[in-house]
């Protein structure tokens, strides 16, 4: 069976390395010109299930090497003194094994594990998809495939062809977040500083492997902001309008715009698809589940969603609509509950009112003095709170890997 794959950045090479695994013919499409490297990207996470998959996959020593080592959190406020948060109690009480890394990090060390097998076309995207698998390009070739799927994020080209207008799917969680690269002025060894506001957050933080460091904005207007997805002088505009007058580093951040050498702003919007299959086309990560940039844990369900399509499109051979079938029953309850949890996460990342704020505080506060087997005896309570990437069963698809 022939695979085409849109998108080569997290679920798409780890869909692309299962299903060469388990014998199929697999091309990746991806419209930049070479394998993602913009200078590390933004930090992700990979919560314990992905970091099992990951582990069946040979590469998660190389994702522990390149874990960014930020182990706290130091909270800025325009008045009051600062509050540290041990971000290493934080994660022991959330995951069985949590790994933060760079995302362009994480996406060269999944990119490398397949490139010797599967087929890459950089610099290209799909233009049409017709239902008898016959795929388009900008540039290359037209060829037909069994299985289309799109793992192209969030603004998904794939989807928006096949399914229709992105704004049809979306829901915004009424808040903003940009991230870009600035010099490592404060000398971030391991620690991420920010600056609270009600309405707004700023911050700054590096990594272990990073020659530089990572510029942090989130913001909650009354309103959505107007602007166009790729107008990169509008979004920046925004930013110096809304921080402006902010403390702290935040001028000294702004200041860097104009010379950055990356660029990364979009809202903070939820994805609600009610089937992520139709005909021979499935869309798999943020193109068909994103719970929310920063919020929801999207790239460690990308891992599982990945690994669970590619599990069952070799549990049900040449049946794709059973196994896009059993691919959604799989991931339905993890998915649900991803969304309800990102919703909460988004009202609680940047507080709305002054109350909030001070609520904020004082929960770091009671955190780090309360007992970890406490607080993670609290957090399993909860299966839909901050554990609910631990609750996701990974399914065992070895009788299906011939390389057993």
């Amino acid at each position: 069976m022939r695979v085409l794959i849109s998108g080569a950045s997290i679920a798409g090479p780890v869909l692309a390395y299962w299903l060469d695994r388990y014998g199929f013919e697999v091309c990746v499409v991806e419209r930049t010109p070479a394998p993602r490297k913009t200078g590390g990207g933004h930090a992700v996470d990979l919560f314990g299930p992905a970091m099992r998959i990951v582990d069946r996959m040979g590469v998660a020593e190389q994702i522990r090497m390149r874990a960014t080592g930020t182990d706290a959190l130091v909270v800025h406020r325009p008045s009051g003194r600062p509050v540290t948060l041990d971000l290493r109690k934080l994660f022991r009480v959330v995951s069985d094994d949590h790994v933060e890394i760079m995302r362009d990090d994480l996406s060269e060390i999944l990119y490398t594990a397949t490139s010797s097998a599967v087929e890459y076309l950089f610099d290209d995207s799909i233009a049409a998809i017709a239902d008898s698998g016959e795929v388009s390009f900008e540039r290359n070739p037209e060829r037909r495939f069994d299985v289309i799927v799109g793992a192209d994020g969030l603004h998904s080209k794939v989807r928006a062809l096949v399914f229709g207008p992105e704004s049809d799917f979306t829901t915004w969680l009424g808040a903003y977040l940009a991230v870009f690269s600035v010099p490592d002025h404060l000398g971030s060894d391991g620690v991420m500083q920010m600056i609270y506001d009600v309405g707004r957050a700023a911050g700054v933080y590096s990594a272990a492997n990073l020659p530089d460091a990572r510029a942090g904005f989130f913001l909650r207007p009354a309103q959505p902001l107007y602007y166009q997805h790729r107008d990169v002088e509008r979004q920046k505009q925004l930013l110096h309008q809304h921080f402006r007058d902010m403390a702290w580093e935040v001028p000294r951040l702004l200041g860097e715009l104009d010379q950055t050498a990356s660029f990364y702003f979009d809202s903070i919007t939820q994805l609600r698809l009610d089937t992520w299959s139709r005909g021979r086309v499935a869309v798999v990560g943020d193109a068909a589940y994103c719970p929310g940039p920063a919020v929801g844990g999207s790239t460690s369900m990308a891992v599982v969603g990945a690994y669970t399509l590619a599990g069952e499109l070799a549990a049900h051979p040449g049946d794709y609509p059973a196994a896009f079938a059993a691919y959604e029953r799989r991931l339905a309850d993890y998915v649900r509950r991803s969304r309800s949890f990102a919703r909460t996460a988004a009202k609680s990342l940047i507080p709305a009112r002054r109350w909030q704020l001070w609520a904020m505080v004082n929960a770091i506060r009671v955190l780090n003095v309360l007992p970890a087997p406490v607080s993670r005896a609290a957090a399993e309570l909860n299966a839909t709170g901050v554990r609910l990437h631990e609750s996701i069963a990974v399914p065992d698809y070895t009788e299906f890997d011939p390389t057993r």
